[in-house]
């Protein structure tokens, strides 16, 4: 029997790597003779790096770069492919992580650290770029990032601008004459679980900017900023990225690493699992393991227990989704190959007491998970 053990972190507990190691541990005290495959996932965001460079046998850079507030901080991504590819999360720079509760306000965070870490892969000779562009805590529309790559932002006098969110309002032309000179050398894809637009009702200011400290006058002006930035994006480089699915992504960090660096916008789950070898290692397996820390009816939407049932559906697989909280009714989660969905919580117990134990708690469900599906008899 092979068992395919993908599952995406436990927030703030475990890495998806530490998930599938867990997993692995408890099937193997089940039946110490299974063939187990353990493919870490992740969505794009928190985590891709860890997950790919786990998958992929990488290693990792330990960086200094500027946070939201452009303060030094460390941060790290991966190389994977004999160090051809980069795997770089945004938030490892620019994250909402990185900021107290009082120092959230989009019109004054940059994702310049972003585009350092993007400009050091770049002096490493790299050939593609994975970009992860969850949790960030900026609305300026990459700005920071390009012009750590080189670009410089004018205004109308010629002024070079700040590279923050309240600056998008000013940005009158782009000078692209001394960008990195390997920019345009490589492939840039960008991991999103997000297909928001980056203007409208649906799009970057009002759906994130609250969750980032944006007060309703702070969401007109990022809108309006984000509006001018877009105008010049198509005067300025002759793109047009303001109707693409996931541009509204990071605050319009999706829009600006498309029209900065000519880069595609795919599922962060998609392009996380088709670089893991998913589908591969789901050939010829007799049941998948996935999971995550909270599984809900969202998790439908891009989310990686979603996205491995989708995939082991197409070659005939059963899924088992493991969860540290199934949130209200899931059953419509539930398919023909999502045959079953746990809890890993063996009782009542604090939040606190179940991130404690999450690694014992994941080695018993997933023991008795496999106790049942090999028992005599089954069909």
């Amino acid at each position: 029997m092979r068992l395919v053990i993908a599952p995406n972190a436990y927030k703030e507990c475990l890495s998806a790597p530490e998930v599938a190691k867990a997993m692995a541990s408890g099937a193997r005290k089940a039946s110490p003779d299974l063939e187990i495959l353990e493919v870490p996932l992740a969505d794009g965001g928190d985590g891709t790096t860890e997950a790919l460079v786990s998958a992929r046998q990488g290693r990792f850079i330990d960086i200094t770069v500027r946070d939201p507030l452009m303060r030094p901080v460390p941060a790290r991504y991966g190389l994977i492919d004999e160090d051809r590819t980069a795997v770089i999360e945004m938030a490892a720079a620019s994250g909402l992580w990185h900021l107290q509760d009082h120092e959230k306000n989009p019109l004054r965070t940059t994702t310049y650290g972003t585009g350092e870490m993007i400009r050091d892969a770049l002096d490493r000779g790299v050939h593609t770029l994975i970009v992860g562009i969850g949790g960030s805590a900026t609305t300026d529309a990459g700005l920071g990032m390009a012009a750590a790559l080189g670009f410089r932002l004018l205004d109308p006098d010629g002024n070079e601008i700040e590279p923050v969110g309240g600056a998008m309002t000013s940005l009158a032309s782009i000078d692209s004459s001394q960008v990195h000179p390997r920019l345009r050398q490589v492939k840039m894809r960008v991991a999103s679980d997000v297909t928001n637009p980056l203007l409208g009702p649906h799009g970057a200011a009002p759906v994130y900017g609250p969750q980032k400290g944006a007060t309703p006058e702070m969401i007109r002006v990022l809108e309006m900023g984000l509006a001018n930035v877009a105008r010049c994006w198509e005067k300025e480089l002759g793109i047009r990225v303001v109707d693409q699915p996931g541009g509204g992504a990071a605050g319009g960090l999706g829009a600006g690493l498309m029209a900065f660096c000519g880069a595609e916008i795919r599922s962060g789950f998609d392009l996380i699992a088709d670089y893991a070898g998913l589908d591969e290692s789901l050939q010829g397996a007799s049941l998948a393991l996935t999971g995550e820390g909270k599984i809900d009816a969202s998790t439908r939407f891009g989310k990686v227990p979603a996205g491995v049932a989708r995939r082991a559906e197409k070659q005939g697989v059963p899924v088992v989704a493991l969860a540290g909280h199934l949130a209200g009714d899931v059953r419509s989660l539930l398919s023909e190959s999502l045959i079953a969905l746990f809890s890993i919580t063996p009782g009542p117990m604090t939040l606190r007491e179940a991130m404690a134990t999450t690694r014992e708690n994941l080695e018993l469900t997933t023991e008795q998970v496999i106790r049942v599906w090999l028992r005599p008899g089954r069909k």
